[in-house]
């Protein structure tokens, strides 16, 4: 079952990115969070993504430099994250954090209706039963991760709940060069997991055409989520292989020129082809005049455009048959002329 309405769902991950625009435009965390916000929305995206975590709740301060580059960006709690998640319903977009501890779960759990679990997370069997026991659909994403993982990933959700599955495609680099992101994986992902929809979480940085994103998308991610800024030249963690607002439109343009060129499924004749094919098939047609009462045989017909007589396919139906005209060479043969 799809958890969203539309394909592809396009999630844009803004993280912690708000830190270092606020300080650019001079302007509070939440303004910059919001303005974020509201960028995507006018660019077209389905959903917006952040973080929630205390520091000293998901990493040992024996690992201190990633506690200091953690801690840094972990000042947004409980009322913060609601004040976002109320903007985005004014705004009609979605909203998302990610929680990486406890207590975000818990506190999310009241105004975010579905959960996602970082990639960091996809062997943390106790804390991925713990969100799912929230009885609220899952993106799973799987950066790092063997098959045999994901599959105890999922059983794992599936032991305590029936909640609805995404499974994302995800590569655990930051950024990830293009000859890394194996985007083939998308179709292994849909083969041995039939039954939930599957995505794609992106760390490339956005090449012009956004051919890594329409890729995936084309290789049957429903959901694509990639890292937003409004300036991928700040430095920081994400903005690098962050897409910008354009980066955005021009994935749309490339989505709805896809939904253009793919059309039907079945094989069919179509009307943009009627002409065409009148005039381009071939027709029975006489190769010299023939008298009434001539029984029709092969080398008295040959086959030449346009389409509109009798079908070289029903040769068989024609030869043997008898003139009841006289036919001209060079004539477009026709049922009532024999008999």
């Amino acid at each position: 079952m799809k958890i969203f309405y539309k394909t592809p769902f396009l999630i844009a991950d803004i993280g912690v990115n708000y830190y270092d625009i606020a300080q650019k435009e001079e302007i509070s965390d939440i303004d910059a969070a919001k303005l974020m916000i509201l960028e995507a929305k006018k660019a077209g995206v389905d959903a917006v993504k952040f973080e929630s975590y205390k520091t000293e709740n998901i990493i040992s301060e024996q690992s201190q430099d990633q506690f200091d580059l953690f801690k840094k960006y972990d000042k947004f709690g409980e009322d913060e994250f609601r004040q976002l998640a109320d903007y985005c319903a004014e705004l009609k977009i979605k909203f998302f954090s990610t929680p990486l501890d406890f207590e975000s779960v818990d506190y999310l759990d009241e105004f975010m209706d579905i959960y996602s679990i970082s990639s960091s997370d996809l062997t943390n069997i106790p804390f991925i039963q713990y969100v799912a026991k929230k009885n609220k659909p899952i993106l799973l994403l799987t950066g790092a991760a063997t098959l045999n993982e994901i599959k105890q990933a999922v059983r794992a959700i599936e032991e305590v709940s029936t909640v609805d599955i995404a499974i994302m495609h995800s590569v655990l680099a930051y950024p990830t060069e293009y000859r890394d992101a194996n985007l083939a994986m998308i179709k292994d992902l849909a083969i041995n997991f039939p039954d939930y929809e599957i995505g794609y979480s992106d760390h490339t940085r956005p090449d012009s055409n956004m051919f890594v994103l329409t890729t995936a998308y084309n290789y049957g991610a429903d959901i694509i989520e990639k890292h937003f800024t409004l300036d991928k030249s700040l430095p920081g963690n994400d903005h690098e292989h962050s897409m910008d607002p354009e980066d955005v439109m021009v994935f749309k343009t490339n989505v709805g020129f896809l939904s253009q060129i793919s059309g039907m499924k079945n094989k069919q004749p179509l009307i943009c082809e009627s002409s065409a094919k009148r005039e381009s098939r071939r027709s029975i047609v006489s190769t010299k005049d023939i008298k009434k009462g001539y029984i029709i045989t092969p080398d008295a017909i040959t086959f030449k455009r346009p389409g509109t007589g009798i079908s070289p396919a029903l040769i068989d139906d024609v030869v043997g048959k008898t003139a009841s005209v006289d036919i001209a060479a060079d004539s477009l043969i026709d049922f009532e002329m024999l008999e």
